[in-house]
């Protein structure tokens, strides 16, 4: 049984975005690339590095490689709709996201096989549950 845009479980997605109303939002301390909104996410002593650019349907997210990051990355897929796009960036590819990065882009052309799935990226969020 799944609901919204994702084929995720009901009972999951919605503890998902019980989740998802818990985060608490600041500001980034360092600036993103020229048309992106960059902020903070933490939960559960948790935090990630978030950058969006665009409005629905296209743009995009880039996070954290970590929990809180897909966590968001899902919630952004529940409300823009389902993820074409989505790619993992090794750590150090960008002097932002040390740790490495996830980047899900709408309006992108799909994925190239071998990439992180949806399946991955909900296994990583569950542990932003805890």
């Amino acid at each position: 049984m799944s609901a919204g845009p994702l084929s995720i479980d009901a009972g999951l997605l919605a503890r998902f975005r019980a989740a998802g109303a818990a985060i608490a939002w600041r500001p980034a301390p360092t600036k993103g690339p020229r048309g992106r909104r960059a902020r903070i996410a933490h939960l559960h002593d948790e935090e990630a590095r978030i950058e969006a650019w665009g409005r629905t349907p296209g743009g995009g997210v880039e996070v954290d490689s970590g929990p809180v990051g897909a966590l968001v990355i899902l919630l952004e897929a529940d409300r823009r709709g389902a993820l074409p796009s989505l790619e993992a960036h090794e750590a150090g590819a960008a002097p932002r996201f040390p740790q490495g990065a996830l980047a899900a882009t709408w309006g992108a052309p799909p994925t190239a096989p071998g990439g992180p799935t949806l399946r991955d990226l909900v296994e990583l969020a569950r542990y932003a549950l805890a």
